[in-house]
């Protein structure tokens, strides 16, 4: 099967992925109850395989992967509960700070440095992700009927750093990836100040939030990680160019790894509030793309860089919420919205970049205006 050419085996793997889900749901619809959650394990995973292997959707391959991996932990959660005596949730501190590393290792010096070339854009961007996104994760909330730990989890997933994952949408959408990398970067730096704040204002009417341990967590979980990815680029270069072709990879399947410890270990608290969770979390992630590309326009970015504010807004770091959730609040229901927000925030993503690619309204000049 190596051997068949990429478009053939795309083309193989996506009819055993239909065929396996078609088989989960006649299984379930018979009251079988083992089949579906493997049907559904394994046609999610050959889905993500014919993805990957094609050049159209190879986008859609981690939040295949990510659904593949949610199925199995809402079907079999004690894979993902523990592994003889070692408590898988410990492991979700450590992922965090591995994938925080890969991302610092994507970063420059000169990305900071270009914030005095770009001043207006960067403080705009900031000012919206660190406004928008927490107080449309309060306002969710509350209209959505959430409660407790999980309304929490929304407010904190709105209160996080932009992502990685922002970086490569703002490419494909051929927005201004330097801006870009460069909230990222700025997001990520000022976090430790501006999380802690806004969970304090936003969400202590819920939980108690002590501000120093959640900043303390950030520093030794987001911040040191980030820092030492970054002089890792700087220092060993030639061997940050060798790992970046397998980090990317890592950084995935811990994602992956998160988000399944994170749903076997709510399984029950999923079930109970699926569906206003997720009615808040869709119209959280389209009010924060929607609010970032007007606002910015508002304050009179042009509307390639309206755009790139746009996805960094409404783009969140999910494991910087979720390693805060069990780090901080002890809690794995509060990392519950970070585990369905996420994934779906990225897909979202994906569909507007490429529509924003595809877009052919008026010349370069025209979209700087």
């Amino acid at each position: 099967m190596l051997l068949l050419p990429p478009s053939r085996a795309a083309h193989l793997f996506a009819a055993l992925g239909t065929s396996s889900l078609v088989a989960a749901l006649a299984s379930g619809l018979a009251g079988m109850d083992r089949l579906p959650g493997i049907g559904a394990t394994a046609g999610f995973a050959c889905l993500a395989v014919a993805a990957h292997k094609s050049l159209r959707y190879s986008r859609l391959s981690f939040a295949l992967w990510v659904f593949a991996f949610v199925v199995c932990a809402m079907y079999y959660p004690n894979l993902f509960i523990s592994w003889g005596q070692f408590d898988l949730r410990r492991a979700i501190t450590p992922l965090v700070q591995l994938i925080m590393f890969g991302m610092g290792s994507t970063l420059a010096f000169s990305d900071f440095y270009r914030v005095i070339r770009l001043p207006r854009a960067v403080l705009v961007g900031l000012g919206l992700q660190y406004s928008v996104m927490p107080l449309m994760g309060w306002t969710y909330a509350i209209l959505f009927g959430l409660q407790g730990e999980v309304a929490v989890g929304l407010i904190l997933f709105g209160s996080c750093a932009g992502g990685v994952s922002s970086n490569v949408v703002t490419y494909i959408a051929g927005a201004n990836l330097a801006l870009s990398v460069t909230m990222t970067a700025c997001s990520t730096m000022v976090s430790p100040i501006l999380t802690p704040l806004a969970m304090k204002l936003l969400a202590g009417q819920y939980l108690p939030i002590e501000v120093a341990p959640m900043m303390l967590s950030i520093l030794k979980m987001i911040l040191v990680p980030v820092l030492l990815g970054l002089l890792y680029n700087r220092y060993a270069h030639r061997y940050a160019e060798w790992t970046s072709r397998w980090l990317p990879g890592v950084s995935m399947w811990g994602i992956c790894a998160v988000i399944a410890i994170t749903i076997a270990l709510s399984r029950d608290d999923l079930i109970a509030v699926a569906v206003p969770l997720l009615g808040a979390a869709l119209c959280h992630n389209a009010t924060g793309y929607t609010l970032g590309y007007w606002c910015a326009r508002a304050f009179g970015l042009g509307r390639i860089d309206s755009r790139t504010v746009s996805i960094e807004v409404g783009l969140q770091n999910g494991g910087m919420a979720t390693g805060l959730a069990f780090d901080v609040l002890r809690s794995a229901a509060a990392a519950l919205p970070s585990a369905v927000e996420g994934p779906w925030a990225a897909v979202v993503g994906t569909g507007l970049a490429s529509f924003w690619r595809r877009s052919k309204r008026g010349s370069t000049a025209e979209l700087l205006k």
